[in-house]
């Protein structure tokens, strides 16, 4: 991105949106950086109005103490190492020499300890993205230059320390130096005309790449739930049904290892809680044969659906999303066909779809890359690996529900089913603010948030937020709803409010304002619905208990929901803190 477009993509942000206020915490004079990072936000955020300030020059560790009171929603680090001694920067050096290496090492690390103490001082769950020093250290050491000098490792060594402490705060995500090298060659990076006369020591296209990966930093992109794949020439190297399952390779004997690499991916992706499904035209008797021998990678229990017929792609895959229950734009199909891609993507236009470059290795690693930024995650939670298992026993819930007839009451009756309710859980708990800005189809309004706004939200007098967990005799489905809202001079207020497609048909949007009447001994509700493009399972409900619709929010009364509601067979239990309700 150039100035220019930066500035064009400021301008036009929307003025009246919620504002996203971010702190730049840099030493240097911004300029270009702070341009081009609010630009990469408001990319990021188009629903929001971004606005980027910045410290004092020179003064990191007073930057990020500004941000004490929650006055940003986001605070981004841009550190070099002229922050961490002056004679680190080629405008302030005034003396290098044997006897001041010592001295600068032992400053940097003590500017290093302050540093961390003013990002541990930091309100907790404060979204930081911090970039570590980009640019060559000075020419002060006696050492060459092309060799290590000791005073180097040492400093060195301490930014590791430094950075370790970093990755382990919850919040926090550091810019990889390794990928900032792909964007920005160390050769590119200074503009010493800039920085000797203005303090900028970045080139633009330097900054440009900062910019953008702090951005990335700070609003990460939603993983992929689930990746749909082809068989011959993509998890496989050959024509299954032309030199059959024993035939076909993946491994380094038959030079065909690049293969062997994506099914080790696929289960780790797996491992992960990240849906596999496979589409392939094929002879299904044939490919099951290969899909069955013991040194396959991937574990085939891991993967469902699996939809092997002659059948156009793009029917198979309309299958396995249904099977999924998720959005095209949540999944990415792999296949070694642009033919096949094509056909897929014209079906699907929100899908990510990837070729696998056959007799290309180069290509194939840089595929296995591409897909851990679409499908990677800070952390992998006990709910991200019961997503897969969930969708297994979903689909046996399904068919014994079908099978059910026309007395479904008595299929439910049967599961044995126990609900959680958890009021106020801990602001730290990353799935309650996941839960809301990723759930589409059950979602009262559609509304998204950064982390601020919702502890914002739960600051509130009256506040409240109550997350559902579900179980029954198939399995754990795991944390599936949340509800948030305000109860203040007894008027109760619905928020928010989703649920996973993953809970469908098992009465659970029922219990949740059962549970709400019951809790807050309320009369009536009222329920901030909103539609969108994809939310009509939750507009179908409400229009069937809701009498005032026409006006938002809708209003529900008690003597209304006892009349719609079915009798309900679960057993719930009730946990949390509750010195809000």
């Amino acid at each position: 991105m150039n100035i220019t477009e930066a500035l064009r993509i400021l301008r036009a942000a929307p003025h009246d949106a919620p504002e996203f206020r971010v702190l730049l915490a840099c030493g240097f004079t911004p300029l270009h950086l702070q341009t081009l990072l609010g630009a990469h936000l408001q990319r990021a955020l188009p629903g929001h109005h971004v606005s980027v300030s910045t410290g004092l020059f020179g003064d990191l560790a007073g930057a990020l103490r500004l941000a004490t009171d929650d006055s940003v929603h986001a605070i981004a680090v841009a550190l070099e190492w002229a922050d961490l001694d002056p004679r680190l920067d080629l405008r302030e050096a005034h003396y290098w020499g044997p006897s001041s290496s010592s001295d600068v090492v032992a400053t940097a690390a003590a500017a290093l300890r302050r540093l961390e103490s003013a990002i541990c001082a930091l309100p907790h769950g404060t979204r930081i993205g911090a970039c570590l020093p980009t640019l060559l250290l000075p020419p002060l050491f006696h050492a060459p230059g092309w060799q290590h000098a000791e005073h180097e490792l040492e400093l060195d060594a301490h930014l590791m320390s430094f950075t370790l402490a970093l990755a382990r705060r919850d919040g926090l995500r550091l810019v990889n130096a390794r990928r900032l090298a792909l964007r920005s060659p160390a050769s590119l990076r200074h503009d010493a005309r800039t920085h000797l006369q203005l303090g900028l020591p970045y080139s633009i296209a330097h900054a440009d790449a900062v910019a953008e990966l702090l951005a990335h930093s700070l609003i990460p992109a939603s993983p992929r739930k689930g990746l749909i794949t082809d068989l011959d020439d993509t998890l496989w190297h050959g024509i299954v049904g032309e030199v059959g399952a024993a035939a076909v390779s993946w491994d380094l004997s038959s030079h065909q290892v690049v293969h062997g690499l994506y099914q080790t991916m696929l289960n780790a992706l797996a491992d992960e809680g990240v849906l596999l499904g496979i589409a392939s035209k094929n002879s299904p008797e044939i490919a099951a044969a290969a899909l069955e021998r013991a040194d396959l990678r991937l574990a085939m229990e891991k993967v469902h659906p699996v939809e092997i017929n002659w059948n156009r792609k793009s029917e198979s895959v309309r299958r396995i999303l249904g099977a999924w229950n998720i959005g095209a734009e949540s999944a990415v199909f792999v296949d070694d066909s642009p033919l096949e891609l094509a056909e897929v993507k014209a079906a699907f236009p929100a899908i990510e779809c990837l070729q696998f470059p056959r007799n290309n290795p180069g290509a194939a690693i840089a595929l296995l890359h591409r897909m851990r930024d679409l499908f990677g995650r800070d952390r992998v939670s006990d709910e991200d690996r019961l997503r897969a298992l969930s969708i297994k026993s979903g689909g046996e819930f399904n068919a014994e529900f079908a099978a059910a007839g026309t007395d479904p009451q008595d299929f439910l009756a049967s599961l044995d089913a126990h609900i959680t309710i958890e009021i106020d859980p801990d602001p730290a708990d990353a799935r309650t603010l996941e839960l809301i800005n990723k759930t589409n189809q059950f979602n009262l309004n559609g509304r998204r948030y950064v982390d601020a706004e919702w502890r914002a939200l739960a600051a509130r007098h009256g506040s409240w937020v109550a997350v559902i967990s579900y179980r029954d005799k198939f399995g754990p489905l795991g944390k599936i709803a949340v509800l948030q809202g305000l109860f203040t001079a007894g008027e109760l207020k619905v928020e928010s409010w989703v649920m996973s497609c993953r809970a469908f048909a098992r009465q659970i949007e029922f219990r949740c304002l059962e549970f709400l009447f019951s809790h807050f001994s309320a009369q009536k509700m009222q329920l901030a619905f909103s539609p969108t493009e994809r939310n009509s399972p939750i507009r179908d409900f409400l229009s069937g208990i809701c009498v005032t619709q026409s006006d938002s929010p809708h209003t529900l009364t008690r003597d209304e929901f006892a009349r719609a509601c079915p009798e309900l067979y679960d057993e719930v239990t009730l946990t949390g803190r509750r010195e809000n309700v």
